[in-house]
């Protein structure tokens, strides 16, 4: 009998709402493991999860019977719901709509996750805007500046 098998490496990208700084340290580590559950529990990989206080990577091995907007979409739900039953933060939490998401060979992973793991590092030199919109750049991707997340400059 035969199979399916793949390797789908995928790196997705999104916002806190309004692109506030609201993912505080204290315990920002403790939502990307309830991230990183999250998609282990929808049957997926997650190879890591990070960033800094306002966006996140996830970084995932993902089997073609989810779709990746299915899974960005029930972890932004679910974390929203996490922050906000904690009351991690005065105010209401939520993310901004939309992600970005892109796709790696099985060679990228070391380099991808390394480049995720050092976000507080990176973010020292350059801006989530600059670094979404290289991205955008690098993958090919077409876009119209009014159409991505709310900038607070």
């Amino acid at each position: 009998m035969s199979g399916t098998f793949t390797q789908i490496y995928i790196q997705a990208i999104f916002a806190v709402n309004g692109r506030s700084n609201l993912l505080q340290k204290p315990w920002r580590d403790e939502v990307f493991k309830y991230m990183a559950g999250i998609i282990k529990n929808k049957g997926q990989k997650s190879i890591i999860v990070n960033g800094v206080a306002n966006h996140v990577h996830i970084f995932i091995g993902l089997q073609p019977s989810m779709a990746i907007s299915d899974l960005v979409r029930d972890v932004k739900n679910n974390t929203t719901n996490f922050i906000n039953d904690r009351k991690l933060i005065r105010s209401k939490f939520s993310w901004q709509e939309g992600y970005g998401a892109f796709s790696y060979a099985h060679s990228q992973i070391e380099t991808v996750y390394n480049y995720i793991l050092n976000q507080e590092e990176h973010h020292k030199r350059k801006t989530f805007k600059e670094e979404y919109s290289d991205f955008l750049k690098r993958f090919n991707v077409e876009f119209h500046e009014k159409y991505l997340f709310d900038w607070l400059e």
